[in-house]
């Protein structure tokens, strides 16, 4: 996690702690954590931050030098971004989409109607699929994936609305998950959700046309099956272009 460990948004599912005024970025974590993930062997590795509004550019220039260090220091290692929503900025959009990152990753986290009851209010659903949008006019070689909680309230048709939703904006990949309490502070969970309703879901989002879905009570939005298929994927394509 990129960009210190305070967000400047309060959404009520996230226990991350929350301040108006985190501390400064640390303007040698880029280079650090290019060396450390290239130390590791690693092929694949997700990085994600804090909203950090205070910041001019919500710090995507942060995330693009840590990019471009990670591919500077080993060219093989794919690389996936799972970013705010930088308030809607598509200017910041662009920085990391263009930055070399192989998967650019955005939540819209729920539904429509509930979004002002689960995500911060300067968080919207809107803006959220603008921004999966953007990134693909921007890279159209990226992947765009994003990630749904269930057990919210949500009904069956929002759910089917929202995936639609996303299909339409150019998502190529989506999970489904359980939503848990983090802190008897935090929204309670209304239903917990069935695993033959997720197999449901993973049935609609594969026929919407989704070239990945990962749909379970434990799946979150870095799952580590869904990174391995990513990674077939892009090692196909680059493959195909080398020939």
């Amino acid at each position: 996690m990129l960009l210190g460990d305070t967000c400047t948004r309060g959404c009520r599912f996230c226990s991350v702690k929350t301040s108006r005024a985190p501390p400064a970025p640390d303007p040698s974590e880029p280079i650090n954590t290019a060396t450390a993930i290239a130390s590791w062997g690693l092929d694949y590795v997700v990085l994600t931050s804090v909203d950090r509004d205070d910041l001019p550019d919500g710090g995507s220039n942060h995330f693009a030098e840590t990019v471009q260090e990670i591919k500077r220091q080993n060219s093989n290692i794919l690389v996936e971004c799972l970013v705010p929503d930088f308030a809607g900025d598509l200017k910041a959009v662009e920085t990391i989409a263009k930055c070399s990152l192989d998967v650019y990753a955005h939540n819209i986290e729920t539904v429509e109607a509930l979004t002002p009851f689960v995500r911060d209010r300067r968080a919207k659903y809107q803006q959220s699929l603008a921004v999966l949008k953007a990134a693909k006019s921007f890279n159209p070689d990226l992947i765009t994936k994003s990630s749904i909680m269930l057990g919210l309230g949500e009904t069956d048709e929002e759910v089917e609305q929202t995936l639609k939703d996303l299909r339409e904006n150019g998502v190529d990949c989506v999970t489904l998950g359980q939503y848990m309490q983090p802190t008897k502070r935090h929204l309670k969970v209304v239903e917990y959700v069935t695993p033959a309703k997720y197999q449901h879901w993973e049935k609609v989002g594969n026929e919407m046309g989704f070239l990945y879905v990962a749909s379970g009570p434990l799946v979150r939005s870095s799952y580590k099956a869904g990174e391995f298929f990513i990674a077939s994927i892009l090692k196909n394509r680059k493959t195909s272009t080398a020939s």
